[in-house]
């Protein structure tokens, strides 16, 4: 099945909307979700379907910044305005409903648990977003946004005092980010996601080698 005409529907209906989105969360972004929901339902066993398309681009169709009050209900707002863009595509209103479920669940912070097969490997495919090298860039652009330096000078690795990932950007990686792979929910999405935190764990030990400090324990 090829799904070319839709996927490039979508790419232009979020591009329409997203003129201000940030480095983390732009076209790219969705286009590699897409790619990592389609490696993980392969893995899985399972063709990708148009709600998994539909999802995987629009699951960040309303953006909000880290520390935004409103930040919780992003994908909430997401799935909400997915529906007439959707409708408009001509999808069929369970198709709409499917992939607004897999867009709410996609979150983090959202508090919504996946349902369907589409909205467990959407979350898994968007937070493989928040590992390896692709993370540790998306990391720091986020960071850099929000005004907060790469790392502490004098403790980068917190060694002697409490982590504070709204304070330095690499401590992040412990508060959240290698935590993240025990969080998956398919087999192949933990595999990818196992692997990129290898990478991270190796970035972070050459980081150490380069401050001429101890590898972090995280």
């Amino acid at each position: 099945m090829t799904f070319a005409p839709l996927r490039e529907a979508l790419r232009t209906a979020l591009a329409e909307c997203g003129g201000d989105r940030d480095a983390a969360h732009d076209l790219a972004h969705a286009d590699r979700v897409w790619a990592n929901a389609r490696a993980i339902a392969t893995g899985e066993g399972m063709a990708p379907t148009r709600v998994l398309l539909c999802a995987a681009y629009l699951h960040d169709l309303v953006t909000l910044p880290k520390d935004h009050p409103d930040r919780a209900r992003a994908a909430a707002l997401s799935a909400e305005a997915s529906g007439p863009i959707l409708t408009a595509l001509g999808l069929a209103p369970e198709e709409i409903a499917a992939s607004a479920h897999a867009i709410a669940a996609h979150s983090y912070s959202g508090g919504v648990a996946p349902r369907t097969p589409e909205a467990a490997i959407l979350r898994d495919a968007d937070r493989l977003e928040a590992l390896g090298a692709i993370g540790i860039a998306r990391c720091f652009a986020v960071s850099a946004a929000l005004g907060r330096p790469l790392f502490d000078g004098a403790d980068p690795f917190a060694a002697t005092r409490p982590v504070d990932d709204r304070a330095f950007a690499l401590d992040h990686f412990a508060v959240k980010l290698l935590k993240l792979p025990e969080t998956f929910l398919t087999t192949t999405g933990r595999r990818m996601a196992e692997a990129r935190a290898a990478t991270m764990h190796r970035y972070l030990a050459e980081l150490a080698t380069e401050l001429g400090q101890p590898a972090p324990d995280w």
